[in-house]
C-alpha cells in the first residue's frame, strides 16, 4: 500500500499545552506531517527551540520587535525559518496554498480571525479554539461549508461526540437517532469544596487542575465550569444540539470523555487516559489512527467510575453559559468576553474568584440583544462585552 502523501501543518499556538502536544505526535510521525508555520504570541525562546527542532517554513510573534529578534538567532543558529509578526501574518500562516491542515490552539478571542481564515482557505480545520465557535459559529460553519473545509474538533469532549456519533451523522434534529450529547466534566480542584470556601480562592489553587495540564486561562475556566459551558455553546454548533439535548456529567476521573445517547436506549462513550494527544492524533489522521504516544488505558487500575450532577451554585458561570446559548444573538459573544476580562482580572489579583461570575452575570444583563451576523458585529459584540466587564470590574475591585 502507498504510503500517505505527507501533510503539511500550521500550529497556531505552538507554545501553549496543545500547540506541544500537537509537535509531539508530529515529531512521531516524520513520514506523515510536516510543520509548515508555527506561531506564539509571546513565549519567544520556547518558539526558537521549536524552530530548530521542527525546521518550519515561518514563524510568527505577535510583537514586531519580538520577531526580529528571533530572526536573527535563527540565523545565527543556522535555521532558515522566517519570522513573520502580527494579526495579519496568523491569517497568512493559516489559509497559505500549500498548508493542508491549520491546528487551531490560540486561546481565546484572538484565535478567531485565523481560525476564520484557515476555514474560508478550505483547510483542514482542527479546532482547539472553542471561543471561534462560541463567538461566530455560523459564520465559521458557513466558511466551512463554503469552502469545503473539513472541521475536527479537538476539545477532548467534543472529539469524544464525533468519535461515539455514526459517520454519516445528519445534524438536524433527531436524523441520526442521537437523544442527547452528555458531555463529561472533571469537576475541577473545587468540586467537593465547600461553596463558602470559595471565596477565598487564589489563583494558584485555581490553576490547580487535578487531571488536565493547562495553561492559566483555561485552568481557572476549569475551576468555574465556565471551559463547560462554553463547551455546552460548541457543541450547540458543531452537533446541531439544542441547550435540552446538551447534558452535563461530573466524572471526577476523567476517563469517559464524552458520550452520546440514542434514542433506541444505547450509550456510545470514548474512554482514554486524560492526554490531550489522543484527541490530537485523531484529528491529524482522520479517518486512520495512529500512534499517539498515550499511555494504554487500564480498567483494573481505575477501578470505579463515578457521576454526579453539577452544582449549579458551585458552579454559576455553567448556568450563564447556558443562558446565552438560549438567548442566542451576541449573547455567547458578550459572555465569552467577560469571561476572558473577569479571568484575567482574577489572575491579576483585582477581583476574587467568585466576582468572575458576577461580572459574567451584570455584562449579559447589560448588553441586552445584540446581532451578530457578520464579522464586524461578531467583533463588536466582543468588544460590547469588554467594556462592560471592564466597568464591572472595576466595581468589584475592593470586593473581595
Amino acid at each position: 500500500m502507498a504510503e500517505p502523501r505527507i501533510q503539511r501543518i500550521t500550529v497556531l499556538g505552538a507554545t501553549g499545552s496543545i500547540g506541544c502536544s500537537t509537535l509531539d505526535v508530529v515529531a512521531r510521525h516524520p513520514a506523515r506531517f510536516e510543520v509548515f508555520a508555527l506561531s506564539a504570541q509571546r513565549q519567544a525562546d520556547k518558539l526558537y527551540e521549536q524552530c530548530l527542532a521542527h525546521l518550519p517554513r515561518y514563524a510568527v510573534l505577535g510583537d514586531a520587535a519580538e520577531a526580529e529578534r528571533l530572526q536573527a538567532r535563527l540565523r545565527v543558529a543556522g535555521c532558515g525559518t522566517d519570522v513573520l509578526a502580527g494579526a495579519e501574518a496568523l491569517e497568512t500562516v493559516a489559509a497559505h496554498p500549500e498548508v493542508d491542515a491549520v491546528m487551531a490552539a490560540i486561546v481565546g478571542a484572538a484565535g478567531l480571525r485565523p481560525t476564520l481564515a484557515a476555514a474560508r482557505a478550505g483547510k483542514k480545520l482542527l479546532l482547539a479554539n472553542k471561543e471561534a465557535l462560541v463567538l461566530s459559529g455560523q459564520l465559521l460553519l458557513d466558511a466551512v461549508a463554503d469552502s469545503g473545509a473539513r472541521l475536527l474538533p479537538i476539545d477532548s469532549e467534543h472529539n469524544a461526540v464525533f468519535q461515539s456519533l455514526p459517520a454519516a451523522y445528519d445534524r438536524r434534529p433527531g436524523a441520526s437517532g442521537v437523544r442527547r450529547v452528555l458531555l463529561t466534566a472533571s469537576g475541577g480542584p473545587f468540586r467537593a469544596t465547600p461553596v463558602a470556601a470559595l471565596e477565598a480562592v487564589t489563583p494558584e489553587q485555581a490553576c490547580a487542575h487535578p487531571n488536565w495540564v493547562m495553561g492559566r486561562k483555561i485552568s481557572v475556566d476549569s475551576a468555574t465550569m465556565m471551559n463547560k459551558g462554553l463547551e455546552v455553546i460548541e457543541a450547540h454548533w458543531l452537533f446541531g444540539a439544542s441547550a435540552d439535548q446538551i447534558e452535563v456529567v461530573v466524572h471526577p476521573q476523567s476517563v469517559i470523555h464524552s458520550m452520546v445517547d440514542y434514542v433506541d436506549g444505547s450509550v456510545l462513550a470514548q474512554l482514554g487516559n486524560p492526554d490531550m494527544r489522543t484527541p490530537i492524533a485523531h484529528a491529524l489522521a482522520w479517518p486512520e489512527r495512529i500512534d499517539a504516544g498515550v499511555r494504554p488505558l487500564d480498567l483494573f487500575e481505575i477501578g470505579r467510575l463515578e457521576f454526579e450532577r453539577p452544582d449549579f451554585r458551585r458552579f454559576p458561570c455553567l448556568a450563564l453559559a447556558y443562558q446565552a446559548l438560549r438567548a442566542g444573538g451576541g449573547a455567547a459573544a458578550v459572555l465569552n468576553a467577560a469571561n476572558e476580562e473577569a479571568v484575567a482580572a482574577f489572575l491579576a489579583g483585582r477581583i476574587g474568584f467568585m466576582r468572575i461570575a458576577e461580572v459574567i452575570a451584570a455584562s449579559l444583563e447589560r448588553a441586552g440583544a445584540l446581532a451578530v451576523d457578520t464579522l464586524d458585529a461578531v467583533l463588536a459584540a466582543d468588544a460590547r462585552g469588554r467594556d462592560l466587564a471592564r466597568e464591572e470590574i472595576r466595581k468589584r475591585q475592593t470586593a473581595r
